[in-house]
């Protein structure tokens, strides 16, 4: 059988990986790569939003996460 075809009910190691690179994302992409229909990577891109520029020039970091 296939691994496009087989079903199981146990939640997959990659999937939970998955799941908690989303939780600890608040700005940003996860990309999750796939051979010979595996997951084989999964790779997270953490983006840091900025500020509007100021009066006197500099920007700071913005953290909406209410941390």
């Amino acid at each position: 059988m296939s691994a496009a075809t087989t079903h199981s009910t146990a939640t997959p190691s990659w999937l939970d990986l998955v799941r908690r690179k989303v939780e600890g994302l608040h700005y940003g992409q996860v990309y999750i790569v796939v051979h010979d229909h595996q997951v084989t990577q999964v790779e997270c891109l953490e983006r840091t939003r900025l500020s509007p520029v100021r009066s006197s020039g500099h920007r700071e970091e913005r953290d909406d996460r209410g941390d």
